[in-house]
């Protein structure tokens, strides 16, 4: 809803409270002047009039709410690093903000996604639409991140079952295998963990030995 605001203004998301007015006073110093003149131009200048004021309250209310006014040329710097694929950049001024409203979890989830961790993307999609429901593009993007988390689940799947069929007597041991039991690699992947159960086995068969003599 409010990205059409912003439209209107001919700003974006990441403009600051400055950027916002100058294009607001600049359009409707325009429409003013073309309100007066006859024919259909005259009216259309009128209706800009009304819309432009609308977006501009609009979105006063809603930075004034979600705490983007004071941010937003902190937004629009890790906006620009992303772009530009710096990620620590990126993850280091999110880290900066005091106050994290509904853009600051989207952005982290931006920033999550880069790294592939899908899981830890998903959360703070989840938190931002929670905080600001009618925003379109939090919901496009947790729904194409769903499509895309589905699809590597499915495929993990396919392979397992391949893999499985060809294994002779223990086909059917793994054969019902579900890929969606195991989530997208996470801080850390699964080395330590891997680590961790070698050590463990390691260790019981040490015991084992020193009990038999």
């Amino acid at each position: 809803m409010i990205e059409k605001y912003y439209n209107l203004l001919g700003v974006s998301e990441y403009s600051t409270d400055r950027e916002i007015s100058e294009a607001y006073f600049s359009l409707r110093k325009k429409y003013l002047e073309e309100r007066f003149e006859e024919g259909e131009k005259g009216n259309e200048a009128a209706k800009k009039l009304t819309e432009i004021d609308n977006a501009y309250d609009e979105i006063k209310r809603y930075r004034e709410e979600h705490s983007v006014g004071n941010n937003a040329g902190l937004y629009k710097q890790v906006d620009e690093a992303l772009k530009n694929g710096d990620i620590s950049s990126a993850q280091s001024i999110l880290d900066s903000f005091d106050e994290r409203g509904a853009e600051w979890h989207y952005l982290q989830s931006v920033v999550f996604y880069k790294k592939g961790w899908m899981n830890e993307c998903k959360k703070q999609l989840e938190i931002a639409i929670a905080l600001d429901g009618e925003n379109k593009k939090y919901k496009e993007s947790y729904d194409r991140l769903l499509e895309k988390m589905n699809a590597s689940k499915a495929k993990k799947d396919e392979n397992w079952n391949k893999s499985g069929s060809g294994a002779g007597a223990n086909a059917g041991q793994y054969g019902n295998y579900n890929a969606s039991n195991f989530d997208e690699p996470q801080m850390g992947g699964d080395s330590c963990l891997d680590f961790c159960c070698q050590m463990a086995l390691c260790n019981m068969c040490l015991n084992c030995c020193c009990n038999m003599r």
